[in-house]
């Protein structure tokens, strides 16, 4: 199964973005989506950014699957 995670965007270079959730850092790609800028969320799914999300829903599912984690 494969899972996509909110991450926020730190830096671009071209196609790529330097991502970070959680302690985790990960190049992805970001040429799937409109207009990507650092600090915007994206969902990230197999090293592509594959839809922005406002900074209240990524936090909302950050803390779901940290809650999901615990519960385990």
């Amino acid at each position: 199964m494969c899972l996509a995670m909110p991450m926020k965007i730190n830096t671009i270079d071209g196609a790529y973005a330097r991502c970070e959730a959680g302690g985790l850092s990960q190049d992805i790609r970001v040429d799937f989506i409109t207009d990507p800028r650092p600090g915007d969320y994206v969902m990230v799914h197999a090293g592509f950014a594959i839809e922005k999300m406002s900074e209240k829903e990524a936090l909302e599912n950050i803390a779901l699957l940290e809650e999901i984690k615990n519960a385990l």
